[in-house]
């Protein structure tokens, strides 16, 4: 049997909150669940409308401090409007839509400084 895929990316931030209203209000991700049940532990998990791969906003591990997460790559199907909409709500780009060899690029952080990169699709 072989892997199939990737189904949840751990991105560390230090208030879940904050995480939750950036990916689901700015960037638009639907949440997909969230559950305090285990005393201590709440689970916050998010996904682009439709992905097959979601992302769960951590501030458990250790090792995985807040911030660290470099390079996630998203698509976006008109990657220029879609950076327009997204400065246009406050969101700080790191590098703003630009032509690279492989196609048309963007790099933004969140709250907490993870590096998000923004591919045309």
């Amino acid at each position: 049997m072989a892997i199939k895929q990737v189904t949840v990316v751990s991105v560390p931030v230090s208030d879940q909150d904050r995480a939750r209203a950036f990916y689901v209000d700015k960037l638009g991700f639907e949440l997909i669940r969230e559950d305090a049940s285990i005393p201590g532990f709440r689970w916050v998990q998010v996904a682009p409308k439709g992905a097959a791969t979601s992302l769960t906003l951590v501030n458990w591990f250790d090792s995985m401090p807040a911030g660290s997460l470099q390079g996630l790559v998203f698509v976006a199907d008109d990657l220029r409007a879609e950076c327009e909409r997204l400065a246009a709500d406050g969101a700080e780009f790191e590098q703003l839509p630009e032509e690279r060899p492989y196609g048309l690029e963007a790099v933004l952080r969140d709250p907490d400084g993870n590096r998000l990169v923004l591919q045309q699709g």
